[in-house]
Protein backbone atom coordinates (compact mmCIF):
# COMPACT_ATOMS: atom_id res chain seq x y z
CA UNK A 1 0.00 0.00 0.00
CA UNK A 2 1.02 3.38 -0.97
CA UNK A 3 0.96 6.31 1.80
CA UNK A 4 -0.80 9.08 1.10
CA UNK A 5 -0.72 12.30 3.20
CA UNK A 6 -1.71 15.70 3.21
CA UNK A 7 -0.01 19.23 5.21
CA UNK A 8 -2.50 22.04 5.98
CA UNK A 9 -1.35 25.50 5.56
CA UNK A 10 -3.22 28.32 6.47
CA UNK A 11 -1.89 31.79 6.32
CA UNK A 12 0.26 32.11 9.05
CA UNK A 13 1.81 28.54 9.66
CA UNK A 14 5.39 28.08 9.58
CA UNK A 15 5.53 24.67 10.82
CA UNK A 16 4.00 23.02 7.70
CA UNK A 17 7.42 22.40 5.75
CA UNK A 18 8.93 20.62 9.14
CA UNK A 19 5.78 18.56 9.17
CA UNK A 20 6.31 17.97 5.35
CA UNK A 21 9.83 16.80 5.71
CA UNK A 22 8.70 14.72 9.09
CA UNK A 23 6.38 12.80 7.26
CA UNK A 24 8.34 12.14 3.95
CA UNK A 25 11.18 10.83 5.94
CA UNK A 26 9.66 8.32 8.38
CA UNK A 27 6.36 7.47 6.29
CA UNK A 28 7.74 8.11 2.76
CA UNK A 29 4.73 7.77 0.25
CA UNK A 30 3.44 11.22 -1.42
CA UNK A 31 2.56 14.49 0.80
CA UNK A 32 0.59 16.51 -0.55
CA UNK A 33 0.99 20.72 0.41
CA UNK A 34 -2.72 21.70 0.65
CA UNK A 35 -3.64 25.46 1.19
CA UNK A 36 -6.20 26.69 3.46
CA UNK A 37 -8.65 28.47 0.42
CA UNK A 38 -9.01 24.51 -1.09
CA UNK A 39 -12.35 23.27 -0.61
CA UNK A 40 -11.43 19.78 -1.78
CA UNK A 41 -8.61 17.54 -0.51
CA UNK A 42 -6.84 15.17 -2.88
CA UNK A 43 -8.20 11.60 -3.12
CA UNK A 44 -7.04 8.70 -1.25
CA UNK A 45 -5.67 10.43 1.75
CA UNK A 46 -4.40 7.99 4.71
CA UNK A 47 -3.16 10.66 6.34
CA UNK A 48 -3.94 14.63 7.28
CA UNK A 49 -1.09 17.26 9.72
CA UNK A 50 -2.17 20.87 10.44
CA UNK A 51 1.33 22.15 11.57
CA UNK A 52 1.81 24.67 13.70
CA UNK A 53 2.38 28.35 13.48
CA UNK A 54 -0.44 31.38 14.14
CA UNK A 55 -2.86 30.98 11.41
CA UNK A 56 -4.43 34.06 10.73
CA UNK A 57 -2.22 35.68 13.44
CA UNK A 58 -4.29 34.51 15.96
CA UNK A 59 -6.52 37.16 15.65
CA UNK A 60 -9.74 36.11 18.06
CA UNK A 61 -8.42 33.12 19.18
CA UNK A 62 -5.75 30.83 18.52
CA UNK A 63 -7.63 28.59 15.48
CA UNK A 64 -10.22 30.39 15.63
CA UNK A 65 -10.24 31.86 12.09
CA UNK A 66 -8.66 28.58 10.30
CA UNK A 67 -11.72 26.45 11.57
CA UNK A 68 -13.99 28.21 9.04
CA UNK A 69 -11.49 27.92 6.42
CA UNK A 70 -13.14 25.98 3.57
CA UNK A 71 -10.32 23.17 3.65
CA UNK A 72 -11.66 22.59 6.96
CA UNK A 73 -14.86 21.33 6.27
CA UNK A 74 -12.93 18.84 4.10
CA UNK A 75 -10.51 17.55 7.02
CA UNK A 76 -14.04 17.38 9.21
CA UNK A 77 -15.73 15.24 6.47
CA UNK A 78 -12.46 13.09 6.48
CA UNK A 79 -11.84 12.69 10.13
CA UNK A 80 -15.71 11.37 10.35
CA UNK A 81 -15.05 8.78 7.51
CA UNK A 82 -11.99 7.73 9.78
CA UNK A 83 -8.82 9.23 8.15
CA UNK A 84 -6.24 9.67 10.49
CA UNK A 85 -5.93 13.88 11.68
CA UNK A 86 -2.48 15.05 13.41
CA UNK A 87 -2.84 18.26 14.59
CA UNK A 88 0.41 19.58 15.91
CA UNK A 89 0.38 23.01 18.30
CA UNK A 90 -1.74 25.64 16.50
CA UNK A 91 -2.99 22.38 14.80
CA UNK A 92 -4.36 21.13 17.83
CA UNK A 93 -6.12 24.67 18.58
CA UNK A 94 -7.53 24.26 15.27
CA UNK A 95 -8.64 20.66 15.82
CA UNK A 96 -10.70 22.24 19.19
CA UNK A 97 -12.21 24.92 17.41
CA UNK A 98 -13.40 22.89 14.59
CA UNK A 99 -15.06 20.25 16.91
CA UNK A 100 -13.36 17.53 16.19
CA UNK A 101 -11.67 17.65 19.80
CA UNK A 102 -13.03 18.82 23.30
CA UNK A 103 -11.64 21.78 25.39
CA UNK A 104 -9.95 24.64 24.62
CA UNK A 105 -6.54 26.05 24.44
CA UNK A 106 -5.88 29.01 26.58
CA UNK A 107 -3.09 31.54 26.77
CA UNK A 108 -0.48 29.98 28.84
CA UNK A 109 -0.20 30.21 32.75
CA UNK A 110 2.00 32.85 33.57
CA UNK A 111 1.15 34.96 30.72
CA UNK A 112 4.32 33.58 28.57
CA UNK A 113 5.46 31.87 25.64
CA UNK A 114 7.19 28.91 26.38
CA UNK A 115 10.12 27.21 24.41
CA UNK A 116 11.75 24.29 25.39
CA UNK A 117 12.46 20.93 25.48
CA UNK A 118 9.93 18.79 27.59
CA UNK A 119 9.30 15.63 29.07
CA UNK A 120 6.38 13.86 28.50
CA UNK A 121 4.42 10.87 29.85
CA UNK A 122 2.60 8.19 27.44
CA UNK A 123 -0.53 8.00 28.80
CA UNK A 124 -2.12 5.54 25.98
CA UNK A 125 -0.07 3.53 23.85
CA UNK A 126 -2.76 1.55 22.41
CA UNK A 127 -3.68 3.87 20.02
CA UNK A 128 -2.78 4.27 16.29
CA UNK A 129 -0.12 7.23 17.08
CA UNK A 130 1.30 5.98 19.86
CA UNK A 131 1.00 2.09 19.62
CA UNK A 132 5.28 2.57 19.19
CA UNK A 133 5.84 3.79 22.83
CA UNK A 134 5.62 1.85 26.01
CA UNK A 135 2.67 2.90 28.41
CA UNK A 136 4.20 4.88 31.09
CA UNK A 137 7.50 5.70 28.67
CA UNK A 138 8.58 8.99 29.54
CA UNK A 139 9.81 10.75 26.14
CA UNK A 140 11.54 14.61 25.34
CA UNK A 141 9.79 16.62 22.60
CA UNK A 142 10.27 20.35 22.09
CA UNK A 143 7.27 22.59 23.06
CA UNK A 144 6.42 26.18 21.34
CA UNK A 145 3.52 28.18 22.40
CA UNK A 146 1.66 31.05 24.42
CA UNK A 147 -1.61 29.62 23.86
CA UNK A 148 -0.71 25.81 25.22
CA UNK A 149 -2.57 25.53 28.45
CA UNK A 150 -5.23 22.89 27.67
CA UNK A 151 -8.40 23.71 28.99
CA UNK A 152 -12.29 21.64 29.97
CA UNK A 153 -14.43 21.56 32.16
CA UNK A 154 -14.45 18.71 35.31
CA UNK A 155 -17.11 16.71 33.41
CA UNK A 156 -15.25 16.57 30.02
CA UNK A 157 -11.95 16.00 31.80
CA UNK A 158 -13.01 12.58 33.84
CA UNK A 159 -14.81 11.83 30.67
CA UNK A 160 -11.59 11.59 28.56
CA UNK A 161 -9.66 10.27 31.07
CA UNK A 162 -11.93 7.29 31.63
CA UNK A 163 -12.11 7.03 27.80
CA UNK A 164 -7.94 6.36 27.65
CA UNK A 165 -8.19 9.56 25.09
CA UNK A 166 -5.35 11.39 26.87
CA UNK A 167 -2.57 10.29 24.67
CA UNK A 168 0.56 12.34 26.12
CA UNK A 169 0.73 13.96 29.76
CA UNK A 170 3.42 16.27 30.53
CA UNK A 171 5.62 14.96 33.28
CA UNK A 172 6.04 18.45 35.10
CA UNK A 173 3.40 21.77 35.04
CA UNK A 174 4.33 23.72 31.52
CA UNK A 175 1.97 25.90 30.83
CA UNK A 176 -1.15 25.30 33.37
CA UNK A 177 -3.22 22.49 31.07
CA UNK A 178 -5.20 20.91 33.13
CA UNK A 179 -4.16 17.76 34.73
CA UNK A 180 -0.95 18.32 32.80
CA UNK A 181 -2.58 17.04 29.73
CA UNK A 182 0.01 17.43 26.68
CA UNK A 183 -2.49 15.49 23.84
CA UNK A 184 -6.06 14.30 23.26
CA UNK A 185 -7.22 11.54 20.98
CA UNK A 186 -10.63 12.29 19.37
CA UNK A 187 -13.91 9.78 20.42
CA UNK A 188 -12.75 7.35 17.64
CA UNK A 189 -8.87 7.37 17.87
CA UNK A 190 -8.21 8.59 14.49
CA UNK A 191 -7.39 12.01 15.84
CA UNK A 192 -4.83 13.74 17.61
CA UNK A 193 -4.03 16.59 18.90
CA UNK A 194 -1.05 17.73 20.70
CA UNK A 195 0.86 20.87 21.60
CA UNK A 196 4.47 19.60 21.47
CA UNK A 197 6.66 18.80 18.33
CA UNK A 198 7.16 15.39 17.41
CA UNK A 199 8.16 16.41 13.73
CA UNK A 200 11.00 18.77 15.39
CA UNK A 201 12.88 15.37 16.99
CA UNK A 202 12.40 12.33 14.20
CA UNK A 203 16.60 12.45 14.29
CA UNK A 204 19.63 12.71 16.00
CA UNK A 205 20.71 16.37 14.68
CA UNK A 206 17.42 17.80 16.16
CA UNK A 207 18.74 16.73 19.85
CA UNK A 208 16.56 13.67 19.75
CA UNK A 209 14.49 10.79 18.15
CA UNK A 210 11.32 10.51 20.19
CA UNK A 211 9.24 12.23 17.70
CA UNK A 212 10.00 9.48 15.30
CA UNK A 213 8.00 6.66 16.80
CA UNK A 214 4.51 8.66 16.35
CA UNK A 215 5.11 8.60 12.90
CA UNK A 216 5.86 5.18 12.54
CA UNK A 217 2.98 4.35 14.56
CA UNK A 218 0.62 5.68 11.80
CA UNK A 219 2.56 4.95 8.96
CA UNK A 220 2.81 0.93 10.56
CA UNK A 221 -0.87 0.94 11.60
CA UNK A 222 -2.06 2.11 8.49
CA UNK A 223 0.10 -0.10 6.06
CA UNK A 224 -0.81 -3.00 7.79
CA UNK A 225 -4.60 -2.35 8.31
Amino acid sequence: MAFTSAVITFPGSNCDRDMAVAIEKVCGGTVHRVWHGDADLPEGLDFIALPGGFSYGDYLRSGAMAACSPVMQAVVRAAERGVTVLGVCNGFQVLTEAGLLPGALMRNAGIRFVCRDVALTVENNQSLFTAGYDAGQQITIPVAHHDGNFFADDATLDRIEGEGRVAFRYAEAVNGSARNIAGVLGDRGNVLGMMPHPERMIEGAHGGTDGRALFESVVRGLVSA
